[in-house]
């Protein structure tokens, strides 16, 4: 059948959302690439976030966003190491361990890509919550219930509940030895959908929560003087908090959607949102990395224009070496 297969080898990041995987041309290496760089971005994001918090978070707001990506930022780094482990199940075979470790392997990617869009729903729910209500303040100690509730333990009894009911996660019938991920057996069934309709009712519920921010950021620029001034800033204010929004909110993982919904088996449609799909979720955790250094409140951090310094005496051409040196002091002493 062409442009359809069931293969022993599948390492491409679209499994995640597929009925029956595609055999797509660089497919495979295109995953494998996007997660190292997604895994190392994850890693220097986690760090920087260390070394600036007490700098950085210093309102509750402040406190609950970054808490919220810090704990994104872990549930996808380890989901994707697994997902990396895991993306060989021939190998494990020839050593007889595919089941064993192939149902670990399910086990963790369910449970942390799971946790991963839970705490998103945190996030947008927290960001919902002070775009519509702008005076009602809520205390870390709430928003950490709530958050722990939400981000762990839903996500843990969906994956503990789906385990029990596929026979003690046996093969066939909650994981596939091919894939090391969940089962599709058909419209609703199959332990797959415990994955995409929960993944899908967040997506929906983050977009909502997107487009009301954009709606609440929008009325700040009303009093600007000309509507020419008005436009501008209307134009910045979407393209910014669109950029910002969609990795932290997950919003890309609406092309796998598409995969499954439309079932996307075959064809150049199918291959084009196959590609799109692992392009923006395999280097999730690079884009992740990219909207924290965006916010200016890693900017007016001192502690990262001394590790700029750090970097930059590293660097052994002297004729750039004293122009960054001297640029990085500059803005050090500035902020």
């Amino acid at each position: 059948m062409k442009g359809q297969c069931v293969c022993n080898h599948l390492s491409s990041f679209a499994v995640l959302m597929s009925k029956t995987p595609l055999r797509v041309p660089a497919l495979s290496m295109l995953t494998t690439v996007g997660l190292s760089i997604s895994i190392m971005s994850l890693i220097v994001n986690l760090a920087i976030e260390m070394i600036v918090w007490q700098q950085v978070v210093k309102t509750n707001t402040l406190y609950l966003r970054h808490a919220a990506q810090v704990n994104i930022s872990v549930c996808l780094l380890v989901a994707d190491i697994c997902f990396l482990a895991s993306s060989k199940p021939d190998d494990a075979e020839s050593n007889g361990q595919t089941s064993v470790w192939c149902r670990i392997f399910a086990v963790l990617k369910h449970f942390f890509y799971l946790a991963m869009f839970f705490w998103m729903l945190a996030l947008s729910s927290t960001l919902l919550h002070q775009a519509v209500f702008l005076f009602h303040k809520v205390s870390k100690k709430t928003y950490l219930r709530f958050s722990i509730l939400l981000g762990y333990v839903c996500p843990l009894l969906i994956v503990f509940i789906t385990f029990l009911a596929n026979n003690a996660g046996e093969e066939g019938s909650y994981f596939s030895s091919d894939t090391c991920w969940l089962v599709y057996n058909g419209l609703l069934k199959g332990s797959i959908f415990t994955f995409i309709i929960p993944v899908g009712v967040i997506v929906f519920f983050n977009t909502f929560s997107m487009l009301v921010v954009i709606m609440k950021l929008l009325e700040h620029h009303k009093n600007d003087d000309t509507q020419i001034d008005k436009e501008k800033a209307a134009a910045k204010t979407v393209i910014r908090s669109v950029v910002l929004l969609t990795p932290i909110f997950g919003l890309t993982w609406a092309f796998g959607l598409m995969i499954m919904i439309l079932d996307l088996t075959s064809g150049d449609v199918a291959y084009a949102v196959n590609y799109i799909f692992v392009i923006l979720n395999a280097f999730q955790g690079f884009f992740i990395l990219l909207t924290c250094l965006k916010d200016k409140m890693y900017h007016n951090s001192s502690t990262i224009y001394t590790i700029y310094v750090i970097l930059i005496l590293t660097w052994r051409k002297e004729a750039w070496h004293r122009f960054w040196l001297k640029a990085a002091f500059l803005r050090l002493r500035i902020h």
